[in-house]
């Protein structure tokens, strides 16, 4: 019977039992299709990344996988678990790379920069460039999580799609109370999305100026089995890009948004706008580490 190592990282945390949950397995090879998702299934985490440093292209290769049978592209919290578990385990992924590390997922290429902070791997993840996409009309998207669209009415600005690697849907909101009482209703964001072209529904206010935070923020997307994502990094990388382009923010500053707090798994995820893309940022700790069975 075949083995594999598998551990679980809390990402976009310092701390174990806060952040996102990943399941990360070492294959060694690529897995069949199948395995890749009763695995992932089993681990029943929003992702699980399954990884392998291949020795013919000289890279750290990442795939990741819901447990609804979606491969999930991007630099988000599992690209960001995987690699911060390299570097805790001191696997030796940028023997070949220099001073400008970087690894596959599924097929992109992504650059990183690596540094540290309170004693564990910092990594940043660069993305391409926001792109808005189009304005999604709030009448649309309100009832679909449970709001109004005076409940949206957030410094004038439009509920948009908006793109690095991965199109998501950014929607302002009044204030945190606001954004606490948000449900989502899975069937009519389902129907949106497919509508109008989106992956995940992003709620966020800036109406917390106390904090030190940019933003909160909730995620939601049932059309590939995430009722709620603690922390969503291919989803904050756009909204601070959407910001930035909507003169909220200015480019090469640090800025950090909150993410989880209403599912119990708090997670920072630090984002800056730069002139050619944008870096998503964090640090991820091991909870657990053990045997799978294939």
């Amino acid at each position: 019977m075949k083995t594999l190592d598998y551990y679980v990282v809390d990402v976009f945390t310092n701390q174990r039992y806060k952040g996102n949950q990943l399941a990360v397995v070492y294959t060694n090879n690529d897995l069949d299709i199948n395995q890749y998702h009763d695995i992932s299934r089993e681990f029943g985490y929003s992702e699980t990344s399954f990884v392998h440093y291949s020795t013919t292209e000289n890279v750290f290769k990442v795939r990741s996988f819901t447990q609804a049978k979606h491969e999930v592209i991007g630099a988000g919290h599992n690209l960001l678990g995987a690699v911060c578990l390299a570097l805790l385990k001191k696997w030796d992924i940028f023997k070949t790379h220099g001073d400008k590390p970087w690894v596959m997922i599924k097929d992109d290429k992504i650059f990183l920069e690596i540094t540290a902070q309170d004693g564990l791997p910092y990594v940043g993840m660069k993305q391409s460039p926001a792109e808005i996409v189009k304005t999604v009309p709030i009448e649309v998207i309100a009832p679909a999580i449970g709001l109004t669209a005076a409940d949206l009415d957030l410094n004038g600005w439009d509920v948009n799609i908006v793109k690095t690697e991965v199109a998501h849907l950014m929607v302002p909101v009044k204030n945190r109370a606001l954004l606490q009482k948000a449900v989502s209703n899975k069937l009519l964001l389902k129907a949106a999305s497919a509508k109008f072209g989106f992956e995940g529904c992003y709620l966020f206010t800036t109406d917390n100026a106390d904090t030190g935070n940019l933003a909160e923020a909730r995620f939601f997307n049932p059309s590939i089995g995430i009722d709620e994502d603690p922390a969503t990094g291919t989803a904050a990388g756009p909204l601070a890009g959407y910001l930035e382009k909507l003169g909220h923010i200015a480019q090469n500053q640090n800025f950090r948004i909150l993410q989880g707090e209403f599912v119990n798994q708090p997670s920072h995820i630090h984002v800056k706008v730069v002139d050619d893309g944008v870096w998503v940022s964090g640090s991820s700790v091991i909870v657990m580490e053990g045997k799978l069975y294939v």
